[in-house]
């Protein structure tokens, strides 16, 4: 037993539960491996440091994007808008050709998609194995961004339009 006095199985059920209502920006985090794109959707994305600037992609041992991103030099963070949801909704599906939607373009090494709200390129700086997911620190080589993008946002295991949240916070 935990110091909670729930057992193992329970606290992972009860922290699986609190993280879905947590909201969080949708990333499609990508790279190449020998001459073939991979990526997966992503939600454990984070900004490390801006001296160097870097972030961490947290990415599941078990999903398909791990081995060929172990091996990679580089990989990208493209920060998914609300008129990526196309994007989002086909990298869903299993056995698909992810990049058959969407406008990618290669750039430096890796698939870049060219309406992201924002891609974020990066060298990999270092691994790191953590329970069932290795953190990948990657230190920044180029960024671009569009202003006019509201970030994809999922929350509870829905898409969530958050374009008006800031709105809202005013009027309260």
């Amino acid at each position: 037993m935990t110091e909670t006095g729930k057992g193992e199985a329970e606290l992972t059920d009860s922290f699986r539960e609190a993280m879905r209502h947590v909201a969080a920006t949708v990333y499609a985090v990508t790279t190449i491996n020998d001459g073939k794109p991979y990526g997966i959707l992503a939600t454990a994305v984070s900004s490390l440091s801006f001296s160097p600037p870097s972030l961490l992609a947290c990415i599941n041992r078990g999903a398909s994007l791990h081995d060929p991103m172990a091996e990679a030099e580089r990989f990208c963070v493209n920060v998914l808008g609300l008129s990526n949801r196309d994007v989002a909704d086909h990298f869903m599906i299993p056995e698909a050709d992810r990049f058959s939607v969407g406008d990618w373009e290669e750039q430096h090494g890796v698939p870049v998609l060219q309406t992201a709200q924002s891609s974020l390129i990066c060298s990999v700086a270092n691994r790191h194995v953590f329970g069932t997911h290795t953190i990948f620190v990657g230190e920044l080589i180029a960024a671009s961004h569009r202003e006019d993008a509201t970030p994809l946002t999922y929350f509870d295991r829905h898409y969530i339009d958050i374009s008006e949240a800031p709105e809202k916070a005013r009027r309260g």
